[in-house]
């Protein structure tokens, strides 16, 4: 897996992530909150299967 995300993408990918699943771990959303769990690892992982399938890369080289 080549890296695909990187600098603001990545950070606001784990904000948005953290807030899904805080939301949902609280009963604020629904379940629908885990949902979260996928921006939040495609900002751990650097990689968003999503990017490589459109050729869109935020990370620097």
């Amino acid at each position: 897996m080549k890296s695909n995300v990187g600098g603001m993408d990545k950070i606001l990918r784990i904000l948005i992530g953290i807030a899904l699943m805080v939301l949902a771990l609280f009963g604020a959303i629904g379940a629908w909150g885990w949902i979260g769990v996928v921006p939040l690892a495609t900002g751990l992982f650097n990689f968003c299967p999503a990017y490589k399938l459109l050729g869109i890369n935020t990370c620097k080289r």
